[in-house]
């Protein structure tokens, strides 16, 4: 039967229980109707049926939605908040994917302004409320966006959730009927830090990562806990309150891999396949039971670059599947499992662009170091600032700190093009440095089989075109098993075996940047710092705040994939132990990582230019930076977006805020700014830079640094992951044998020098690590067809202010003209970074982008 023939129209009034109305004229009545939407759950055929069944008879009953709407005023003579008007909601109308309900509502006129709603759910599960809209007001319908689900009564009986309208009041400006329910809807939102959280729970709260090693299936998956301690310090995760481990009561179980997030944070349930987290985890899991299935040996590498391209062109064979099993693969990643003619099922990477277009490219030294500042990890070169180089290290415990890389070395490189000390003078030598970040870990590491690990620098020469030119690779061991320090520079030569050393050598710094990239440019600058600004948001800024309407875009599912990550990709023997260098000390280096180099203030991008040498203040220059390479596309494509972003929220922020004592008094900004720093990022405190929150610049300069990270940031080490990793010898993520050079036995030296490529091949990642991170890269590269990009999309709060509204759409306007500008600079055939024969042009960029592995496109937020 419809829902609309069960519909029963039911008219309440506000009162005790007395019917006043009837003696009172009905001229002081306003007839209100209220429209709720809601989103359809995809429960599976079967339950749909059933709940179908059971929801008539709860409309038959009038069990449904009791909509309460509350007063912005108070009552005068009591003092006290007036009585709200309940009403109940009932269906009217069913479309494909969302449900209307109607309820009607008669209010005095000294009612005041509604300024909330209060909504019980008395059917029997929950329900994602997507809007409701008050009609029957003289100066038009009243909104409440909600997009939130509504558990069932029995579940939650002491609470009822409350949405606030569009209007956004800072505390102080608070109508007096609202008061109590902004500071009671905080405090149910932080909940008091006991028991497990249920997936339908909306509390959020800290704990350290205790969660990613599993010591009840085997004590060798026991890994440091990050966070809290002066060893390991941490950004703080979302509490869970999982049972603690048998094996060890400091750890939280691992039991279930269903950890929970606030229920609001989880994906929408007919989000892209992609973005669906369980379809995430299920195709993981399901690609490395087919991986292992198909490559019995783990360790079993590339016979041959023949034997690599067949990856695109022929593909592996998988193992028999259920039909089932096989529609969900192709679900999960469509393009890589395809279905040959004679019915056998293939894994087929499509080939990333840059291989289509140069097919060497991977091999050349030039686009080696253009990749530096317009690839995948553009965060990390760095101007020379000091010489010598020299570590900062123990010498008693790493050996003499001097770099073996010597002015000598770099002249005979730059001979044609400078003197080294014009070099010097002229700011025209760059690096990549993991020289002290890594080497403490060399030992370590290479005592887990298969891997291998050196501290490296890694130099590059700006030439008068404009480009980088790589001019010394060093790599470093410490002493190791009685033996004194080893290190070697390698330099790019025309004799065979320099060379293929210098090939070699490159296949280790590049593994040391892709590691470096994935752990530390995109896990823990972006998805990991974000994860506790969203948890403070929540806790301390009500969603009727102003800041909060400004941040929520950004902060939308970053929780959800990182608990994904947390489950299958960052955990113990998960992905990325799986398949970089570091193993199981991958995580722990990213901890290091916190502590020696991350703070608040070089996130910014003007100042992690300033930070790395990459620019320097120059008020003339446009942006009031120059930069120290002219043509650094991820730098001056970055400043266009960052004073887009900057420009918006300071034309925001000064609207709300139009003196700094404002700012001062505001307690829900000063709370939120100081649990930021003491809670969220406790273990950095004490920091001297964290920047102050007094005036209106102090406020922009915060929330445009975290919507950069959470926008800009993320998208350019992200979104280009499969363009150059796609084809792992461009980007391997893990260098397995040493250097020929180190100490070789006389079997090793001639097995070098007989096949140096069978060296390079063995070098490489294993066959089971290649594909499996080339199927990760390829899910995470790819943009999702409802994907909510930087300024494409107007929240409804912002477009209920004139002010706001005008603000927004110069913004708006703004990034599509800067997506022109970056056209045009891809056209420039001067710019030597980005046009050319073979050559990628930069897109990271550009702010909007269609489905699909794209390489561009700037979603709001870290959803993927």
């Amino acid at each position: 039967m419809d829902c609309v023939a069960q519909f029963v129209k039911v008219v309440l009034t506000c009162g005790n229980g007395n019917n006043d109305t009837n003696t009172k004229s009905q001229n002081n009545l306003i007839k209100v109707k209220a429209i709720v939407t809601l989103k359809h759950s995809d429960d599976g055929l079967l339950p749909n049926l059933v709940d179908d069944g059971i929801q008539k008879i709860e409309e038959l009953v009038g069990k449904t939605l009791v909509l309460e709407l509350v007063s912005n005023e108070v009552d005068q003579e009591a003092n006290s908040e007036k009585e709200m008007v309940k009403g109940s909601a009932q269906c009217i109308e069913e479309k494909d994917d969302e449900e209307r309900y109607e309820a009607e509502f008669e209010l005095y006129k000294d009612f005041g302004k509604v300024g909330a709603i209060l909504i019980e759910n008395e059917q029997h599960k929950e329900v994602f409320l997507k809007t409701i809209v008050l009609h029957g007001f003289p100066d038009g319908p009243l909104n409440f966006t909600c997009n939130s689900w509504i558990q069932p009564k029995n579940d939650s009986p002491d609470e009822k959730r409350v949405f606030f309208t569009h209007k956004p009041y800072l505390p102080s400006q608070t109508p007096r009927g609202l008061q109590r329910l902004r500071k009671q809807e905080l405090i149910l939102l932080r909940g008091n830090g006991e028991g497990e959280r249920k997936d339908s729970d909306r509390i959020y709260d800290y704990d350290v990562y205790n969660d990613l090693g599993d010591p009840d299936t085997n004590i060798e998956l026991k890994r440091p806990i990050l966070g809290g301690s002066k060893q390991y310090p941490y950004p703080r995760r979302c509490r869970t309150g999982r049972k603690h481990s048998d094996a060890d009561p400091r750890y939280e179980t691992r039991s279930s891999l269903n950890f929970y997030v606030p229920r609001d944070e989880s994906f929408s349930e007919t989000k892209q396949t992609q973005f669906n987290t369980s379809t995430i985890t299920l195709g993981i899991t399901a690609a490395i039971q087919s991986l292992d299935t198909i490559l019995t040996d783990p360790n079993l590498g590339f016979a041959s670059f023949e034997d690599i391209e067949k990856i695109y062109k022929e593909g592996f064979q998988l193992p028999p599947f259920k039909s089932n099993d096989l529609t969900f693969l192709q679900k999960v990643i469509p393009k890589l499992i395809q279905v040959a003619n004679d019915s056998q099922n293939l894994l087929q990477f499509d080939a990333p662009e840059p291989f289509k277009r140069d097919r060497f490219f991977w091999f050349s030294d030039l686009e080696f170091a253009r990749e530096t500042l317009a690839g995948a990890n553009p965060h990390s070169i760095q101007l020379v600032k000091e010489w010598p180089l020299k570590s900062k290290l123990d010498a008693k415990i790493y050996g003499p700190p001097e770099s073996a890389i010597t002015k000598e070395i770099i002249e005979q490189q730059i001979i044609t093009y400078s003197t080294f000390e014009e070099a010097i003078k002229e700011k025209k030598l760059f690096m990549l440095d993991y020289h002290d970040l890594y080497l403490p870990y060399v030992s370590k590491v290479r005592e887990v089989e298969g891997t291998t690990l050196y501290g490296s620098r890694t130099l590059f020469f700006l030439t008068n075109q404009g480009i980088l030119k790589p001019i010394a690779i060093e790599l470093t061991r410490p002493p190791i098993d009685g033996k004194p320090q080893w290190k070697q520079v390698f330099t790019p030569s025309s004799h065979s075996t320099n060379l293929w050393l210098w090939r070699l050598a490159k296949t280790h710094v590049l593994a040391h940047d892709t590691g470096h990239h994935q752990l530390i440019s995109h896990w823990l600058r972006a998805h990991c710092v974000v994860e506790p600004i969203i948890i403070a948001t929540h806790r301390q800024l009500s969603s009727m705040h102003p800041i909060y309407r400004l941040l929520h875009p950004h902060l939308r599912y970053t929780l959800e994939i990182n608990k994904v990550a947390r489950e299958v990709l960052i955990n113990a023997s998960g992905i990325l132990e799986i398949s970089f260098f570091p193993k199981k000390y991958t995580m722990e280096l990213s901890s290091v990582a916190y502590d020696k180099l991350w703070r608040f203030d070089t996130q910014a991008l003007p100042n992690d230019l300033i930070n790395r040498g990459m620019a320097v203040v120059d008020s003339k220059a446009q942006h009031g930076l120059k930069l120290a390479i002219e043509d650094y596309p991820f730098a001056n494509d970055g400043l266009l977006i960052w004073d887009a972003i900057k420009q918006w929220i300071t034309d925001y922020v000064n609207h709300y805020y139009p003196s700094p004592n404002i700012i001062e008094s505001d307690q829900e900004l000063q709370a939120w700014w100081t649990e930021v720093r003491t809670k969220g990022h406790g273990d950095k405190s004490e920091e001297p830079w964290w920047p102050k929150l007094k005036t209106q610049n102090d406020l922009i300069n915060i929330i445009t640094t975290i919507a950069w990270v959470a926008s800009a940031h993320h998208s350019a080490v992200n979104f280009t992951q499969y363009t150059y990793g796609g084809y792992f010898p461009n980007r391997p993520t893990i260098a397995r044998n040493k250097m020929p050079t180190e100490d070789p036995t006389k079997e090793e030296w001639e097995k070098f020098m007989n096949n140096p490529e069978q060296t390079l091949l063995e070098c490489f990642p294993s066959q089971i690590q290649a594909t499996l991170f080339m199927v990760i890269l390829n899910l995470l590269s790819e943009h999702s067809q409802d994907e909510e990009y930087i300024g494409q999309k107007m929240e409804p709060s912002w477009g209920e202010n004139p002010t706001i509204k005008v603000a927004f759409e110069k913004f708006h306007r703004r990034l599509k003209e800067i997506e022109g500008i970056i056209d045009s600079r891809n056209a420039n055939m001067n710019l030597k970074n980005r046009y050319g024969a073979g050559i990628m042009p930069y897109e990271s960029l550009k702010a909007f982008s269609g489905p699909g592995v794209t390489g561009k496109g700037v979603p709001y937020s870290i959803s993927i």
